[in-house]
């Protein structure tokens, strides 16, 4: 199961990646970017997963003698919940500039933006 969860985290992260640098419209970039940080957050979940091991919730069902050996470490899972407030973010803060470039020269494709061009 974790080996299909980081085939699927690396493939998203490719797709991404070649969707980012193929592309000449700035939303499709902008998806692409997602579609990346998504593959991203789900190779760092998987990296965290250890099979047989329990949710870090300290009860009755886990002692706290055996917690470290029968528990996952939750800081990957806090991360990613970090990385997907992050990512969220920086969406947003593209999109607004990809309006703002819009509203001021009619257009999303990247080549017809030239002031920033050596």
């Amino acid at each position: 199961m974790v080996q299909i969860a980081m085939a699927t985290g690396f493939i998203l992260i490719l797709m991404g990646l070649y969707g980012a640098l193929t592309n000449q419209n700035i939303l499709r970039i902008i998806v692409s970017f997602s579609v990346a940080n998504t593959g991203v957050n789900i190779v760092l979940v998987a990296i965290g997963y250890i099979h047989g091991r329990t949710a870090p919730i300290l009860n009755e069902a886990v002692p706290v003698a055996e917690a470290t050996a029968r528990i996952i470490d939750p800081v990957p899972q806090a991360l990613v919940l970090t990385a997907i407030v992050i990512g969220l973010g920086i969406t947003t803060l593209m999109l607004a500039f990809a309006y703002k470039l819009y509203e001021r020269k009619g257009t999303l494709d990247i080549s017809k933006f030239s002031e920033l061009k050596w």
